[in-house]
């Protein structure tokens, strides 16, 4: 990191000798402004992405871990004894915070995405489901069941693990697909400005052989090509980042039928993550534009 600082500050300080031994314009220029405003911009949404995949895993994460539903399947004449057994144990079981049975109009809306808005639960054999809410010190499972299957022989305890970890595992896939991408944008936007650089250097191997002969340095020659593009990568990756956050605020709100992507976007302290991305792209382009100032620079000598 100490040996950047130097290229750090030397791309702040403006010479117009050195600036003049970089083409102002043509297709690299253009080629490196496209390049880090087209991955910034994908950056950005690569950021969303992860970070509304790590918020959605955590509140599933909560609310399922906290949370059980007893589910009983009972004839209808004995549905109504029944749940009120399963009541009474709830009542008397310690750890849990709060419980009640599910009417017909919410266990309707829960099959309603399934079976349509016309559902009649009474031609369905629609068991009666207690949602159940633990305490942060929870509940003895396995004393509950014991006590259900006793009192209660139609009912059954899910406490939504085989639903809480396929949903964090995806979740969890969905948050490094994120962050996988953002290496991946880093690796592209070094490549495309290696090239540019490496296009620039050749095609301008005559001015770099007269700089030479009147006494210019390597190390110059090479910081002038490095401040010229870490700049142009700069602006691009400012004016790519500026367009993809506007683009993920107009982003509607999908609610929770948008499944994993919902709330994607930025919360909080999620809107800082954006500023460092064209820092961050203007670092790539100073190590790549000065890996192959350094490479071409010694094939010219």
């Amino acid at each position: 990191m100490r040996r950047l600082l130097p290229d750090i500050r030397a791309v702040f300080v403006r010479e117009a000798g050195a600036d003049r031994v970089v083409p102002p314009a043509g297709f690299t220029v253009q080629l490196t402004l496209f390049t880090s405003a087209a991955m910034a911009f994908l950056a950005v949404f690569a950021l969303a992405l992860s970070l509304a995949a790590g918020r959605l895993a955590d509140r599933w994460g909560d609310e399922l871990a906290r949370s059980v539903t007893i589910r009983i399947s009972a004839p209808e004449e004995e549905m109504e004894r029944q749940t009120s057994a399963a009541l009474a144990v709830l009542e008397t079981t310690p750890g849990i915070a709060e419980f009640r049975a599910l009417s017909d109009d919410e266990q309707r809306a829960l099959l309603e995405p399934w079976f349509g808005a016309e559902l009649r639960l009474a031609q369905l054999p629609v068991p009666r489901l207690i949602e159940v809410t633990e305490t942060g010190d929870g509940f003895d499972a396995a004393g509950l069941r014991l006590r259900l299957q006793a009192e209660v022989p139609g009912a059954v305890l899910d406490d939504h693990a085989r639903w809480r970890r396929p949903l964090l595992a995806a979740a969890g896939g969905m948050r490094l697909f994120g962050w996988t991408a953002l290496i991946l944008i880093a690796a592209a936007t070094a490549a495309m400005v290696t090239l540019a650089a490496n296009a620039a250097l050749a095609a301008n191997a005559q001015v770099i052989a007269v700089l030479r002969l009147v006494g210019a340095t390597d190390a110059y020659i090479a910081a002038a090509f490095v401040r010229r593009y870490t700049l142009r990568a700069l602006a691009g990756a400012a004016a790519g980042t500026l367009l993809g956050v506007v683009l993920v605020t107009l982003i509607p709100d999908t609610g929770d039928a948008g499944g994993v992507l919902t709330g994607l976007g930025f919360q909080g302290w999620d809107w800082v993550w954006p500023v460092f991305v064209p820092p961050l792209a203007a670092l790539v382009a100073l190590l790549a534009t000065r890996a192959a100032a350094n490479r071409v620079l010694e094939d010219l000598a």
